[in-house]
């Protein structure tokens, strides 16, 4: 399969899962979502890197807070529509 065609139909789930998620599909909540994705997949298949990624970037953690609270109320404030 062709990398393009591969990518641009990942971005298509990724937006379906952001609407459906947060009720939002624009690019900045796609980005936050794989983000939130990503680190929260790491923290639970590896508990001790996100511990040490944490402890290395104390203020990228704050950011991550942050956007793990925002998709927590987005998510919250969708489902209630």
């Amino acid at each position: 399969m062709d990398k393009k065609v591969f990518a641009q139909q990942f971005d298509a789930l990724i937006e379906k899962y952001a609407e459906l998620l947060i009720g939002d599909a624009n690019e900045e909540a796609k980005e936050k979502l794989r983000i939130w994705g990503l680190y929260t997949h790491i923290a639970k298949s590896m508990p001790a890197l996100a511990k040490h990624w944490n402890g290395l970037y104390p203020e990228a953690k704050d950011e991550m807070k942050k956007i793990i609270e925002e998709i927590k109320l987005l998510n919250e404030q969708n489902r209630q529509k």
